[in-house]
């Protein structure tokens, strides 16, 4: 050290002060890179994140200077930060720390003045970089190593270019990234509305959680509700695909393909899922230094910002005045496009047409065009190629794949980050670990869980019921709720919580009763339901004010709980554009609307023919079947609304809705038998589409009345939900409402569906009752055949057929199966193929299948059974002349036929595809027809060699984008 001090400790200590005064109005990267540099164990740095800055600092002090090796890195930390921080603090490093070979040069000084910007667009941005006036030196970068093969001269040549670009940019670079910290170091909370006071609790190192991103595999239907899309895009992943998990950090890493980066990165995923958080992320890790370092500038645009743009801009204006502190040195870091990273978030929400089949144009940086073709030529590469882009969006907005090297899906959080948010969310432990199980116990609960905002709602809904607090407060039954169970119960649960804690800003102390909180925003929520509700009818999630102003509301008090307000000042006049925080808030707000503004049974069906079969309803006195204009191909996208209003409806009928609506409903005891009646009209008199039948069940679980279920339940004769991706909750559905049925299921086809254990497990208590039982290529195992075991052993079975084919059973899994089956007197027929059998899968067959009297077939196909298994299956044969074993794949032509059938199924269902890859089928067929061998029958060996070119065939020119074997 230059100066004269026996030690770093004793510097420091003498010092003490004076680094407080420097770096305590901005903690945030001293600590981070003590953190990382072992100084400060993680939790001691999540702790002083919550405290207050000085006092953080002034902690993080004291521990370095308790020894000798942490004050010396503590001053190699400060040598790293040193740019984040005032010019005073940057001498002080140069006079006490400059023990390097090279010192940092010194800049001329850089002054940007504060002018008032007068374009269009300068306006639009005005306010964002306020508060700088930049003086300071540039500092070189210490990761600038020139190989020692280059010659001297070359080096000094390569240095003094590399200086005077620095000279010009560190400055604005260094402001950029502090800027951007500050921006990007606290997570929004949502429910506190605009007024939210900074919260040390919220910052991002504390309540960031990492999500689940694999490759894109394009195939989710659109048209769906976004929800039903991730559920079905969450139960095709396999084990197959494991690799494929990619941390957001990683989403410009090479790619294994060409071992090049991508330069085009498309991450969609639905409202909710953590997006512009990931991208928040992503900019505070490379602002702090930690990430994607390999990137002088990021720079982060937002599409609902870029919507107010109206006039033709140029790139370089776009960014000069997004960006004012980077404007002078934008020049020159577009001389170097490679370093330069684009975060493009929210395409969604970008107003203007993007017409991405038109020719590139020849444009440059400073070309002045329109500003969706200005992101059309960005997002193509016709501009700037050479420069990197990550675009986020929604899955119902086209970019096409074509211009990405790499297409991403986000689908939040898995089980193990579900645990880390909820531990995070709670500071007491002990509640987090009693919410946690309380999900984890709740099949509804825990499906929605791993989409980030809906656990943020469901830890918001549950913290009344398991704080601590609770328990001592007198006023402990204020919600007078039961914690919630199903998914309308969340919902509401949140929604009251939002508005007794935050909207009436202590208005009503926590003992107030609810009928009387509900009642002070009778009329407001009234206004925000009915918007919600007519506009989700047009799929119209965004507002301007004369939007609101038209249903009488306006973005204060309760709205701004639930309101994300956009404000950006354009050519002197305020723009205001507004939407729910998240769709399913807009859809329960509406479901409550509903509910609260129909009076009679008759309306009430009259809505449900409108909202679940597109029946527009005749003349009615009821505000919400009033201007009832819904294209059919809109249906879909009001399921999640339909089972809300159930579940809020049930919340009328029991008086939780009191407060909010004058009079009681008309016959309402009579209600529930009478809506049984309705849905057993539908499962009756409709051939109902799978998904249609399946959002009738979760409407009956949502409503959740024995008086509605036992009704509507014993028409329910058969439910085919063939290749429709379950969740747990589909199936808690399924069981829910079959329970009330006193008679048999004549089919249950959950082919292809991929339930897993957790789904037949809570299947179980209604298997029994299924005749005919279909569960191929379902990700089950041994625990599943244990339970199906079960269900054959009881004196109540009435199963006939049972498919299990394509589930990995294993030896140990179908030795179960045999044991049930000695006894069993109903099944008739039992299809096993490619279920994992070997030799020692079939040492009891014989004895178990030879006492059975009812089983007359039985295949086993594709199953690596062994010489020992073949013998024993042929002992069997002799045993019971009755019973008919298909074990070979030449032996039957029919079946050959079938395999044959299937293989173009697979070849035009990729979805399809992936179940088989999951079961490695294929190759136990081709494995299966070489063990037969030679062929007696012309016919069957015809067959037999197409089957297995086709076999290979496919499995040639099948590419799996998210993850082949």
């Amino acid at each position: 050290f230059s100066e004269a001090m026996t030690s770093a400790q004793q510097l420091l200590r003498s010092q003490r002060d004076l680094l407080l005064s420097w770096t305590h109005d901005h903690p945030a990267p001293l600590l981070r890179w003590l953190r990382d540099a072992d100084v400060l164990s993680p939790a001691h740095y999540l702790s002083l994140l919550e405290r207050s800055s000085s006092n953080a600092v002034a902690q993080a002090l004291e521990t370095v200077c308790a020894t000798e090796e942490g004050s010396q890195k503590f001053l190699q930390v400060v040598r790293e930060v040193q740019d984040y921080y005032c010019r005073d603090l940057q001498v002080w490093v140069e006079r006490h720390c400059m023990n390097n070979a090279i010192s940092k040069p010194l800049a001329a000084p850089v002054k940007l003045e504060d002018k008032k910007p007068k374009s269009s667009i300068a306006k639009l941005f005005r306010g964002k970089s306020k508060g700088f006036t930049l003086t300071a030196e540039a500092k070189a970068k210490e990761e600038l190593k020139p190989s020692r093969s280059v010659k001297l001269s070359n080096m000094r040549e390569m240095l003094t270019s590399y200086f005077v670009l620095l000279s010009f940019t560190a400055v604005p670079i260094s402001a950029h990234k502090t800027t951007l910290l500050k921006r990007t170091e606290q997570l929004k909370c949502y429910s506190e509305g605009e007024v939210m006071a900074s919260n040390s609790a919220s910052h991002i190192d504390i309540r960031y959680t990492d999500l689940f991103v694999t490759e894109d595999d394009d195939l989710v239907d659109s048209s769906q509700h976004e929800y039903f899309d991730l559920a079905s895009r969450r139960a095709r992943i396999y084990v197959h695909q494991a690799c494929q998990r990619i941390r957001p950090c990683h989403l410009l890493d090479p790619q294994e393909t060409s071992g090049r980066p991508p330069k085009r990165v498309k991450v969609k995923g639905i409202a909710g899922i953590g997006k512009s958080v990931a991208v928040q992320r992503l900019v505070y890790e490379w602002a702090i230094g930690k990430n994607m370092r390999q990137f002088t500038c990021i720079f982060d645009l937002r599409f609902r910002e870029l919507s107010l743009i109206e006039t033709p801009v140029s790139l370089l204006e776009l960014l000069g005045e997004r960006f004012r502190y980077l404007k002078a040195a934008l020049p020159d870091l577009f001389t170097t496009p490679s370093s330069l990273l684009f975060i493009l978030d929210g395409l969604d929400e970008f107003k203007f047409f993007l017409d991405w089949n038109s020719p590139d144009k020849n444009i440059d940086v400073s070309s002045k065009v329109p500003v969706s073709e200005l992101m059309v030529a960005l997002i193509k590469g016709s501009l700037l190629p050479e420069a990197s882009v990550i675009l986020t969006t929604r899955p119902s907005t086209e970019a096409p794949k074509r211009f990405f090297q790499r297409c991403c899906v986000l689908l939040g959080f898995e089980e193990d980050q579900v645990k880390e948010y909820t531990t995070k969310f709670y500071k007491d432990s002990k509640v987090a670990g009693k919410v946690y199980d309380y999900i984890l116990n709740n099949d509804s609960l825990f499906v929605l869980s791993f989409i980030p905002l809906y656990c943020y709602i469901i830890c918001t809904a549950m913290a009344e019921f398991f704080s601590s607090e609770k328990q001592e407060a007198s006023g402990s039954k204020s919600l007078e709720l039961n914690p919630p169970k199903t998914v309308s119960e969340v919902y509401f649960c949140y929604l009251f919580t939002a508005i007794k804690h935050h909207a009436l800003k202590g208005s009503a102390e926590r003992s107030t009763p609810r009928s009387e909180v509900l009642s002070l925003v009778k009329q407001q929520l009234k206004n925000l339901g009915k918007l919600a509700y007519e506009n989700l009818l047009q799929k119209k999630i965004m507002f301007d004010r004369a939007d609101l102003e038209n249903y009488g509301v306006t973005p204060a008090d309760l709205q701004s709980t639930f309101l994300c307000h956009i404000l950006q000042p354009l050519k002197e006049e305020t723009v205001e554009m507004f939407s729910f925080f998240h769709l399913t808030v807009q859809e329960h707000l509406a479901a409550v609307y509903c509910a609260i503004s129909l009076f009679s049974l008759e309306d009430i069906i009259k809505g449900l023919d409108f909202w679940c079969f597109g029946l527009c309803p005749p003349s009615s006195t009821a505000e919400p079947l009033q201007n009832t204009n819904l294209n059919s191909d809109k249906l879909e996208s009001l399921q999640m609304f339909t089972r809300f209003f159930m579940g809020m409806l049930r919340a009328r009928l029991a008086g939780q809705l009191d407060g909010l609506v004058l009079s009681p409903m008309e016959q309402g005891d009579g209600i529930p038998a009478r809506l049984g009646l309705w849905f057993q009209d539908q499962f009756k008199g409709r051939e109902l589409e799978n998904q249609a039948a399946l959002n009738l069940l979760h409407c009956l679980m949502e409503f959740h009345m024995k008086e509605a279920t036992s009704v509507a339940a014993p028409e329910i004769k058969k439910l085919n939900l063939f290749k429709m991706k379950l969740s747990v909750v589909d199936c808690a559905a399924m069981h829910y409402v079959l329970q009330f049925s006193p008679h048999k299921l004549q089919e249950l086809n959950l082919g292809y569906s991929n339930i897993g254990n957790r789904g037949f497990n809570r299947l179980g208590p209604i298997l029994h009752r299924c005749e005919s039982l279909y569960l191929r290529y379902n990700c089950l195992d041994k625990q599943a055949a244990i339970l199906e075991s079960a269900v054959l052993k009881s004196n109540e079975c009435q199963v006939k057929k049972l498919f299990m084919c394509g589930n990995n059973l294993g030896p140990e899994g179908v030795l179960e199966l045999w044991n049930a089956l000695e006894h069993n007197t109903t099944v008739e027929e039992l299809y096993l193929d490619i279920t994992g059998i070997t030799e020692r899968g079939t040492e009891n067959i014989v004895n178990c299948l030879s006492k059975n009297t009812s089983l007359k077939t039985l295949t086993i196909v594709g199953n690596d059974i062994g010489e020992v298994g073949r013998r024993r299956l042929r002992e069997l044969e002799q045993r019971r002349p009755g019973l008919r074993i298909i074990a070979n794949f030449a032996e039957d032509l029919g079946l050959l036929q079938a395999y044959l059938d299937w293989v173009e199924e697979i070849r035009a269902d990729r979805d399809q595809m992936d179940s088989v890859k999951n079961a490695d089928a294929l190759q136990s067929v081709l494995k299966g027809l070489q063990v037969a061998g030679k062929v007696d029958k012309e016919a069957n060996a015809q067959k037999a060699k197409e089957l297995h070119t086709n076999i290979v065939e496919l499995l040639k020119s099948s590419t799996n984008p998210i993850g082949g074997r």
